[in-house]
Formats: structure tokens, C-alpha cells, sequence
């Protein structure tokens, strides 16, 4: 997806990140409020979508929620490889075109993302 075409799905109700290595959006849910969605843009492309701290309600497709035990992401995918980011950890389930992402802290799951298969997995 091209920036426009990000404007015209979601609107352009978005802050830039000022400190990102690649142009990155946020979408927040609330003004001035951290939860939301993040977009990545890599040579004028979407290449990730992430969620911004843990916004109540988000789950995957197979049920698994933010707020829920890391245990359940075991039980619901079986192992996954484990990326360590500064202060928290990723779970990645790579596919064909792309990487899913569960991000935990502690034992918690605390956000998802929808990488390419060449974006950073740390956020």
C-alpha cells in the first residue's frame, strides 16, 4: 500500500515519528493518548504495521488477545522463534510474503505486527 492509499484507508489524522530510521506513522486511537497503530514506510511502501502500546480488545484471527498469558500463544501456534528487543520480546510466525508478530512484556502479550519479511522486528 502507497502513503495515499494508507490516507484514503485510514485518513490523515496521523503523527510522524521524528526519531524513526524509516518514516513511520501513528495512528492513535485518542488524541495525545499512546494506543493505536504504527505504520512503516519503506521506499514509499507500507512495511509494517504495528500496534502501539496495548490497545484493550486487539487479537489475532485464532483468538489470541493483548492482555493475555504468553502461554496461550504457545498453546495457540505451538513454539516460535524469539527475537529479545530492549525491554520486551517478539514471538514471529513468518510466512510466504510476510511475518506476524506477537510482542510481550514480562509474560503478557502486548501488541501485535504485520511486518515484511525484511523490516526490523523490534519496534
Amino acid at each position: 500500500m502507497t502513503l495515499d492509499q494508507l490516507e484514503q484507508t485510514w485518513g490523515l489524522a496521523y503523527g510522524r515519528c521524528r526519531g524513526c530510521a524509516r518514516p513511520t506513522l501513528y495512528f492513535n486511537l485518542f488524541a495525545f493518548r499512546p494506543e493505536g497503530a504504527g505504520v512503516e514506510l519503506a521506499r514509499d511502501r507500507v512495511s509494517a504495521v504495528f500496534t502501539l502500546w496495548a490497545p484493550g480488545a486487539w487479537r489475532t484471527a485464532e483468538g489470541v488477545e493483548i492482555g493475555e498469558n504468553v502461554a496461550g500463544v504457545t498453546a495457540t501456534y505451538g513454539p516460535l522463534k524469539r527475537t529479545q528487543c530492549r525491554g520486551y520480546y517478539a514471538l514471529t510466525l513468518p510466512s510466504r510474503r510476510a511475518v506476524n508478530a506477537i510482542y510481550v512484556v514480562g509474560d503478557e502479550v502486548w501488541g501485535f505486527g504485520l511486518l515484511a519479511r525484511d523490516a526490523p522486528v523490534c519496534r
